[in-house]
């Protein structure tokens, strides 16, 4: 015989502090395979929970498909965790972001999660650069050359030096996905250059945050990759200024630049 169900008094639950949670948004590309991991690695040591929601993509990642994203990112947008408090959100996808525009992607972005800090992969790392006291940089990316030359563009327009620039010339990003580390390690040595300050590798689908400290480590210089650049702007937006999880490159060292932002230059 079934018993009735009993409703126990409001009193009996108990709940902890909704403040003690970090919490952190990202839009991710429907095909993206790395980000998600990346980002549950980086953050593992620390009480933070990433909320992510997907934007459809296509491939290959040509400029004019990425630009197509534009349309569609406040919806994804406004499917991160409704109403609850996000300490910043990240748009994963740097070759948008640079097509589209850091601005043009916080404003729709924003137009869904209004005055909460929006990070770029190319905004976040202009700002790596920034703390790192680097301009002439070193650029690798997986895409084709169609797809690379607007990024070496972007970084130039921002007042960086851009001393090479070599590409994979992969087409899909779920391709990108499986690049080995000895593959990233080997080209990122390959592009560096004498006269290069630091070294930037390009690509939130790319693995290549896990093998930054081996590249420093290599070159002697400091390396930035989208999701290890991004990881440390959402951080650092969201008040953790003294988390420096291990293994990720001297980035975590540092602190983000008095009123510098992951977005909009």
């Amino acid at each position: 015989m079934t018993q009735p169900t009993v409703s126990l008094s409001s009193e009996v639950a108990r709940f902890r502090d909704r403040s003690e949670t970090v919490r952190l948004g990202v839009v991710a590309l429907s095909s993206d395979l790395t980000t998600e991991p990346d980002f549950a690695t980086i953050f593992a040591p620390a009480d933070v929970a990433v909320h992510v929601s997907r934007v459809r993509n296509a491939n290959p990642t040509t400029p004019a498909n990425l630009r197509k994203m534009a349309g569609r990112l406040t919806e994804a947008a406004s499917l991160l965790v409704d109403g609850v408090p996000l300490g910043a959100i990240y748009y994963s996808c740097t070759s948008a972001s640079v097509v589209i525009g850091d601005a043009e992607v916080a404003a729709s972005i924003n137009a869904a999660r209004p005055g909460v800090p929006v990070v770029t992969p190319s905004g976040a790392a202009r700002q790596a650069f920034a703390a790192l006291g680097a301009r002439r940089i070193a650029l690798l990316t997986p895409y084709t050359i169609e797809t690379t030359e607007p990024m070496a563009a972007y970084f130039a327009a921002n007042g960086f030096d851009v001393t090479a620039c070599a590409c994979l010339g992969i087409e899909d990003d779920r391709d990108m996905a499986h690049v080995t580390a000895e593959t990233i390690v080997a080209a990122a040595r390959a592009v560096d250059t004498p006269e290069a300050e630091a070294i930037f590798i390009s690509c939130t689908a790319l693995p290549a945050a896990g093998v930054a400290a081996s590249i420093e480590a290599a070159t002697g210089k400091p390396v930035v990759t989208s999701n290890q650049a991004g990881a440390w702007a959402l951080a650092r937006h969201a008040g953790l200024a003294d988390f420096r999880p291990a293994g990720f490159g001297r980035l975590f060292d540092l602190p983000m630049a008095p009123g510098a932002t992951g977005a909009a230059a």
